[in-house]
């Protein structure tokens, strides 16, 4: 087997132009140097240097070895530092920010349990629903809810849970107005919604795959979940909502689940970290255990209100 020792040392004779100056700089004797880089060559069976007394030189098949050796030495470099961040033990302070009901309803029953574990981190955490510059704020983490895939080269992406929104309304909008049976009889009744650039509509998946794309006219709108579901409670229409939102409301009776069979949106959480941030221990650690975390914390079993 090729020994890592050997390529070193003939990369830094390479870099540093002859055996006396790479001995010199690494402490070595000359003749220790010159002995490992004649064992590479004898293990190779090829000669990689010319070596005379005027000149100093690669020979062809060297300077190509030379490019092998250099990436094959920071593959080494990258291996050694990765085992040593995951024994390292997660410490610092790391800055994340999520929206508002990620924090509200999932990451307040997940980030004290994490802090406990790992007493020398600290977490300061910003919750917002508007557009934040992870790199340019200095966030080391950002937990997002979305539809679909995010589009960001610049970010590392794990997928934490998948989180279905559903369709849910409160008793007293049901009594007044009725309960839809099929997804057709949406159309008769009024909704509240998120505030959005493309089309006003519902993205319903039924039981076996089927798709219906249902258009609304929201009464009202608003870019926080939290919002839509007080407006929900408050009979203004039917709402579509992440499942594990509302498990609450459905608990105690302030919210009905509609249609319980059909999905509003495949949605999922997912965090998103900076590649400069990507390999400390802390923000690392606490990744891995929101991926283990998050799915229990958001998980709705659906219950049938009206079957």
């Amino acid at each position: 087997m090729l020994d890592l020792k050997d390529v070193f040392y003939f990369v830094q004779v390479v870099d540093r132009g002859g055996f006396t100056a790479a001995g010199s700089a690494l402490r070595l004797p000359k003749s220790t140097l010159s002995h490992r880089v004649q064992e590479l060559e004898s293990y190779l069976g090829v000669r990689l240097l010319n070596r005379t007394s005027r000149q100093f030189g690669m020979t062809d098949i060297g300077k190509e070895f030379y490019q092998y050796a250099v990436a094959m030495l920071h593959s080494s470099d990258v291996a050694e530092e990765a085992v040593r961040q995951r024994l390292a033990e997660p410490s610092g302070v790391i800055r994340l920010t999520t929206a508002v009901e990620i924090a509200q309803f999932a990451l307040r029953e997940i980030l004290p349990v994490f802090l406990n574990r790992y007493p020398k981190v600290r977490i300061v955490e910003i919750a917002t629903d508007r557009y934040v510059d992870m790199v340019g704020e200095g966030f080391d983490l950002a937990i997002r809810g979305h539809t679909g895939s995010l589009q960001n080269s610049t970010l590392v992406q794990r997928a934490l849970a998948d989180v279905p929104w559903y369709l849910f309304a409160s008793p007293g909008y049901l009594a007044q107005s009725g309960v839809p049976e099929s997804p057709a009889d949406l159309g008769q009744h009024a909704s509240v919604a998120m505030v959005r650039n493309g089309p006003l509509q519902w993205q319903l998946k039924g039981p076996h795959g089927e798709e219906l794309a249902m258009p609304i006219d929201p009464r009202f709108q608003s870019n926080n979940m939290v919002a839509l579901k007080e407006a929900a409670c408050a009979s203004l229409g039917i709402a579509a909502l992440p499942g594990y939102i509302c498990r609450s409301e459905l608990r105690d009776g302030t919210l009905q689940q509609l249609l319980p069979d059909w999905s509003a949106a495949d949605a999922r959480i997912s965090a998103l970290i900076p590649f400069r941030t990507g390999l400390l221990p802390a923000v690392r650690s606490l990744v891995d255990f929101l991926a283990v975390e998050m799915p229990v914390v958001t998980a709705f079993d659906h219950p049938r209100s009206f079957e």
